[in-house]
């Protein structure tokens, strides 16, 4: 006999008792004519100036359709086909409403939307109450994408039965873990039940529900517009995005790797807000009586009286806190011991150092060499003066000359670009001058960007790291080394493949006359192509030697977004390969002979495929016994990998000579540097670099040093 559901006949009696509530507590548009004026300006910024000239029709139409609804319900946690079949009178008429500046669309939509929330929380909250039937022989897939939306409420309440389930029985398995291990080692380990450990799974997982609920709450109409306008904009391509004023901030801190402030990392948690880190050199790492751990309770502009920010979301919260250099703010925190204290600190100009380029020398076979991480093309745009990444590559390169290195590692792993204009002044760093890229807006002749200056800042041996996640402004600099042959390229098989170029449009620019910020538009206006003439996008840089990494069969990138540009390619620039090196051939081939017999790489590769199986994998028991047994077979399966990135290279990393004096003052920063030489040392793919480096011989009449 079936076991019968019969949580969702109480549930269903709330779905629809909280609809009224639900608008009253959120206006469906706080600014109906703000809203309908960003529409109206970004068509129009759209069809004039993105690099793509595409008319609003009805595939546009249903292309904003399909993402605003995804976007508001990724796990088909809220619409039904019901609701979906209401809101399909919209499908194609959507280009219609925006030539007419009309949201009714998404007004329909998004007020649906508050009501599913309102009700979302008596459904999980009533159902974690009792515990579910593990015994039950039943599936979920979590590939969310492809799941249909539920026919009705009664199979919508069921999708929230198996997600939530699926959610209980993932950390019952793992405690279950957990006690195994802690018996191995303890005798006197006192394991708890099964009902005892599914108690306080169901227990964690609503705390985790019920935070999740509470940063949804605080979300306001702008945020989910924001992601109305994006549905809408992203029909002209992926990296064209609209950013909400907070949005613009946050991306301009990060671009110049600096913000002005008290210098701590902050999180909500519950109604409070947490310090989580103080960062290294910054205001209140200076002051030094604000702490990890603190809370803060109030905030004061000097001599003002503080204001109460227990509750308050925290972006609002950062803006108090945050603030010009120079002034004064007032911080009334609670302790760990649960005292109160008043702490004054003088806001300042805090730099990310983690944005920042670093260096590292190593010494292998008798020489010495350099190794320059760069994790961004950062500048700051509107303070050219300031530090950026070309300024700082030529400055690290400098230092490391001094230091007798004689070669030169870039490591551009991981770094998703930023400026164009300092990834085209690094790329000079290593040629006398000449073309780095071609640039091309819509319509017109590619334009070639040069490298101006005849000094060459380092002639030596020269390697560039990329991987998979290399892109942009990366890919920029890594092409330009190969196509020059002046560095040999390792790492993924190809990097990301985005070869756009994106421009930062305040939208009150258009409409000056509006008193309030209306936000930025981050739009493609040109594509970039190599010198060869071959585009970067989708392609990506192919790596002279390429390593197997656990990225190897994943499916990402830019050939796998929706919408992307496609590849292309126009007329080679006018530039002459430097054939820096005497014996570029021979090191490939050595290298990749290297790689190939290898068993560690043999293993990475390996564990590469086993990955992408079970990505690809995405139907779970919920069962409980039949998903421990699943999950003990991939265990079982992973213990072969546990340990495919074990290794040591038995080399010796160090900063070099000025950073010594820097540790004196910063042990933060000397505690960071200690953890990375740590981390090189144990990179194999660091490893393979430097014997790359360390075999490469230049052409004597490129060994001279220009200046």
């Amino acid at each position: 006999m079936k076991t019968k559901f019969i949580i969702p006949f109480f549930i269903s009696a709330l779905l629809f008792a909280n609809t009224l509530s639900a608008n009253e507590k959120r206006n469906i548009t706080e600014d109906p004519e703000k809203d309908r004026i960003i529409v109206y300006v970004l068509k129009n910024i759209l069809s004039r100036y993105h690099y793509v000239q595409k008319g609003l029709d009805d595939d546009f139409s249903e292309h904003v359709y399909n993402e605003f609804i995804d976007a508001l319900d990724p796990s088909k946690r809220y619409f039904t086909q019901e609701d979906i079949l209401e809101f399909s009178k919209y499908k194609f008429l959507i280009d219609d409403q925006l030539r007419n500046t009309n949201i009714d669309f998404y007004k329909l939509v998004y007020g649906r939307f508050l009501e599913k929330l309102e009700d979302a929380k008596s459904i999980y909250q009533s159902m974690l109450k009792e515990s579910f039937n593990y015994s039950k022989k039943e599936e979920i897939n979590v590939d969310y994408e492809k799941m249909p939306f539920a026919k009705n409420n009664a199979q919508l309440l069921d999708y929230w039965r198996k997600q939530l389930k699926l959610s209980v029985i993932s950390r019952v398995e793992q405690a279950e873990g957990n006690q195994e291990d802690k018996a191995k080692k303890d005798s006197a380990f006192k394991k708890k039940s099964f009902t005892e450990l599914e108690k306080e799974a169901r227990e964690k997982v609503l705390e985790n529900m019920n935070e999740l609920y509470e940063r949804i709450d605080e979300l306001e109409n702008s945020d989910w517009y924001s992601s109305f306008l994006n549905s809408i904009v992203s029909g002209f391509d992926p990296h064209t995005t609209y950013m909400s004023p907070r949005v613009k901030s946050r991306f301009d801190q990060d671009m110049s790797g600096k913000l002005e402030g008290i210098g701590a990392r902050l999180q909500k948690k519950g109604m409070y807000t947490h310090v989580i880190e103080l960062i290294s050199g910054g205001p209140a790492w200076k002051q030094g009586d604000l702490e990890s751990g603190d809370i803060i309770l109030k905030v004061a502009q000097g001599e003002e009286e503080p204001l109460d920010i227990v509750g308050m979301r925290l972006d609002d919260a950062i803006k108090f806190i945050k603030g010009k250099k120079g002034t004064e703010v007032k911080l009334t925190v609670k302790k760990i011991d649960g005292s109160q204290h008043v702490i004054s600190i003088i806001r300042d100009v805090v730099e990310l150092e983690e944005t920042f380029v670093k260096s590292s020398i190593v010494e292998k076979n008798g020489k010495k060499y350099g190794i320059i991480n760069l994790p961004k093309f950062y500048i700051d745009f509107s303070d050219l003066n300031r530090r950026d990444a070309a300024k700082d590559m030529e400055k690290e390169i400098e230092r490391l000359k001094t230091e007798g290195v004689s070669g030169l590692v870039v490591d551009l792993r991981d770094n998703g670009g930023g400026s164009l204009k300092t990834a085209i002044e690094i790329g000079g760093l290593f040629i006398d001058k000449g073309p780095i890229v071609q640039v091309k807006y819509r319509g017109e002749d590619p334009m070639v960007k040069n490298d101006i200056d005849d000094k060459i800042q380092w002639t030596g041996p020269l390697v560039v790291m990329v991987n998979e996640f290399s892109a942009s402004a990366s890919e920029i600099f890594a092409a330009a080394m190969q196509d020059y042959k002046r560095g040999v390229i390792i790492g993924g098989k190809q990097t990301y493949g985005k070869g756009t170029v994106q421009n930062i449009l305040p939208i009150n620019r258009f409409y000056e006359q509006y008193p309030s910020d209306l936000g930025s538009l981050k739009m493609t206006i040109q594509k970039f192509y190599r010198i060869n003439g071959g585009s970067t996008q989708k392609e990506g840089v192919y790596s002279d030697i390429a390593l197997p990494s656990r990225y190897s069969y994943m499916e990402f990138g830019e050939r796998d977004l929706e919408g992307a540009l496609p590849w292309d390619k126009v007329k080679q620039a006018n530039y002459k390969a430097k054939n820096s090196y005497s014996n570029f051939g021979d090191v490939v081939y050595n290298s990749q002979q290297r790689v190939m017999n290898d068993q560690k790489f043999q293993k990475i590769n390996e564990y590469a495929k086993w990955l992408k199986r079970n990505q690809d994998d995405n139907v779970l028991s919920l069962n409980y016994n039949n998903f421990k047994e699943e999950s003990l077979k991939r265990e079982n399966e992973g213990k072969k990998f546990r340990e495919v990135f074990k290794f040591d290279s038995n080399l010796t990393f160090n900063s070099p000579k000025y950073e010594y004096e820097l540790f004196k003052k910063d042990t933060v920063l000397k505690d960071k540097r200690v953890a990375w030489h740590k981390n090189l040392k144990k990179d194999i793919y660091m490893n393979e670099a430097l014997n790359v480096l360390s075999e490469l011989k230049m052409n004597k009449e490129l060994s001279i040093v220009k200046h």
